[in-house]
């Protein structure tokens, strides 16, 4: 089964569609594809077909999504959590996504085409090293192209991901690339593995379960969750579509409240800006008082000193990982 799925919608299903984009529509859906084991025993069959099934239904997913101009998707492929499964099921899982990564290369010109980017993100050096070459290999050949993004959390969990952003921050210290001051919450996002993406407007998860599973939770604090009680490798359309007439009807809430929360996060910044201002004033100027010109005039100085030091920390820090593709992918060639 392809990455993308060739096709066209129904005549209702176009329709359908058309009504729907005359509405707000999410620009980035996640997904928590759960359900494939569920589905396996429902169905009679070994759970590797099960997850088969699963795989197959994201690509399907993919095509409703392209039809929708929904541009970016995201998925819960593998979490760190799934290692505590059986031998033979993980390893089953390797297998198979050795098997879809490998299909991704071999179909590079149809991806080309459809100028689709996939990213993997997560901690790639849990995973066998054949698999984390391939996936490398996945990543740099679609790493130009920009029509629709295909973002695929493998061996992730959100709490590994922000614990690891505060690691990144913490090398960018000890590297004296940014100060202890530089810390935010802003930064925090620029360090997390999903830094080159917006935030999801909407979340789905199958199954009927109504938890996240330590998923996205940072990104999906101003997004739209949706529970469906559909088993992921039964999804249709139509679930789809229910959800983003989900994400319609509370879009104005959600838009309030993310525009509430990026004027705090610029007004948290300012006020950190000004007191690393007024300590400076106070510790060169011996405790003298400063007119308001001064210190108007130092706050905007360290401002432009604080970002520009950020701006070649997340410079540093993209080269980083870069280097940590690129390495797997030139290792994979001599091998």
């Amino acid at each position: 089964m392809s990455w993308i799925k060739e096709g066209e919608l129904s005549l209702l299903e176009k329709i359908s569609a058309n009504i729907l984009k005359a509405g707000p529509m999410p620009k980035h859906v996640a997904f928590i594809m759960d359900g494939n084991r569920r589905f396996a025993r429902k169905k009679n069959m070994e759970r590797q077909e099960g997850h088969m099934q699963g795989f197959n239904k994201l690509a399907e997913t993919l095509r409703w999504c392209k039809h929708l101009n929904i541009p970016e998707v995201t998925v819960y492929a593998f979490s760190i959590e799934n290692f505590k499964r059986t031998k033979d099921e993980v390893d089953g899982l390797m297998e198979l996504a050795k098997q879809k990564f490998e299909r991704l290369l071999e179909e590079h010109e149809n991806l080309e085409k459809h100028g689709v980017c996939v990213r993997v993100l997560g901690d790639l050096n849990m995973l066998p090293l054949d698999l984390q070459q391939l996936i490398a290999k996945a990543v740099f050949t679609t790493r130009n192209h920009n029509k629709c993004f295909v973002n695929v959390c493998f061996a992730y969990t959100s709490r590994y991901e922000i614990t690891n952003a505060v690691r990144e921050m913490a090398w960018g210290v000890e590297q004296g690339l940014i100060k202890g001051s530089d810390v935010s919450e802003a930064l925090l996002s620029e360090c997390l593995y999903s830094n080159n993406s917006p935030n999801p407007d909407l979340l789905i998860r199958t199954s009927g379960e109504v938890r996240l599973s330590d998923f996205l939770l940072w990104q999906t604090s101003h997004s739209c969750l949706v529970f469906q009680s559909v088993l992921w490798p039964e999804y249709s359309f139509w679930n789809l579509c229910e959800a983003i007439l989900q994400y319609q009807l509370n879009h104005k809430s959600i838009q309030k409240a993310r525009d509430l929360h990026r004027e705090h996060q610029a007004l948290q910044q300012l006020e950190a800006d000004r007191a690393c201002v007024v300590e400076l004033l106070q510790h060169h100027g011996n405790g003298k008082p400063v007119d308001s010109q001064r210190r108007q005039e130092a706050l905007l100085h360290y401002t432009a000193c604080r970002e520009e030091r950020v701006r070649d920390f997340l410079e540093a820090l993209k080269h980083k990982r870069d280097s940590f593709f690129s390495d797997l992918c030139s290792e994979s060639l001599l091998a």
